[in-house]
């Protein structure tokens, strides 16, 4: 298909994650505060969207602690910037299984397997305008970890997202992820037009090579909203390729730690030269009441 270049680009910058960065670079943020202070930067540098998840503020390690979220959102809601806030769902569907010769026990140490309702309770409580649902089951990274989103997890975690009014980014890890998101559509257990992160380079999702992101942009479909990103040193190129396939983009310290070889990056650094790519293919990067606008959202002060 021929390329249709968006010209109206809204930047998420992811903040944190949940992998093992955080002695890698004294820039990821731990505490809650550190976690807004970030976003909030990001937001003052041109993100119209702050993707964020929690850590523990000692360790460094995800957490799923409620007082955590609670307190990255007040923070990012009191600034004096306007952002759209997104937070992860992502946390609680983890599975390690023991060594291949006994597998079963699990690992207790690396599994994390909770119901679909705890996984959403701090979207419940924080209402924000987006939150992601990963969109399938995938061996993730490490040998004996799998990333565990049954049919039915999603089915339920879906509708319970669908019926808060909060909008779920369906992160697509590969094409049938894409597949499912669409039969959620068809069910109705999501509202169309979707938002969909297109997540390249994840071991072992979809690679990153230029021809698998497009079979990735050739399913969505031609009324939903995409986004995408490239892990590590591939990052800014997604910032060019996403733009030209008709996205919008995303950047920040879960995905990459480097601005260049050698130097550790911020979120704001980051969202900073991507905004520059951006604007350099001569498209205007657009700012938080826009994205409201164009996917449906209304911002909310938590219950």
């Amino acid at each position: 298909m021929p390329l249709s270049m968006n010209t109206d680009v809204f930047i998420t910058c992811a903040v944190t994650g949940s992998g093992s960065t955080q002695d890698r670079s004294p820039h990821v943020p731990r505490s809650p505060k550190q976690i807004a202070d970030s976003a909030i930067a990001a937001a003052k540098a041109g993100a119209a969207v702050v993707h964020c998840h929690v850590r523990d503020p000692d360790t460094g390690t995800p957490s799923r602690d409620l007082s955590y979220y609670r307190e990255v959102t007040e923070r990012i809601r009191a600034a004096d910037v306007d952002v759209v806030l997104n937070l992860t769902a992502g946390m609680g569907g983890d599975i390690t299984f023991g060594p291949t010769d006994a597998p079963m026990p699990v690992n207790d140490a690396g599994t994390d397997m909770i119901g679909a309702a705890d996984r959403v309770a701090h979207i419940a409580d924080c209402l924000p305008e987006i939150c992601t649902l990963d969109c399938g089951t995938m061996n993730f990274a490490e040998a004996d970890y799998v990333m565990t989103n049954t049919p039915g997890m999603l089915r339920a975690m879906g509708q319970m997202m669908t019926d808060l009014g909060v909008k779920p980014e369906i992160e697509a890890f590969d094409t049938g992820h894409l597949w499912f998101a669409k039969e959620l559509v068809k069910e109705g257990v999501l509202d169309s037009p979707a938002l969909v992160q297109l997540c390249m380079g994840v071991p072992w999702g979809a690679p990153d090579d230029l021809n698998t992101f497009m079979a990735m942009v050739n399913n969505v479909p031609d009324d939903w909203t995409f986004s995408a990103f490239g892990l590590g040193r591939n990052q800014m190129a997604y910032v060019a390729a996403a733009v030209l396939a008709g996205g919008n983009v995303r950047v920040g310290l879960e995905d990459n730690l480097w601005l260049a070889k050698g130097e550790l990056a911020t979120n704001e650094q980051l969202v900073t030269r991507a905004r520059g790519i951006v604007e350099g293919m001569g498209a205007r990067v657009i700012g938080p009441d826009a994205v409201r606008e164009k996917l449906g959202l209304v911002k909310r002060a938590p219950k």
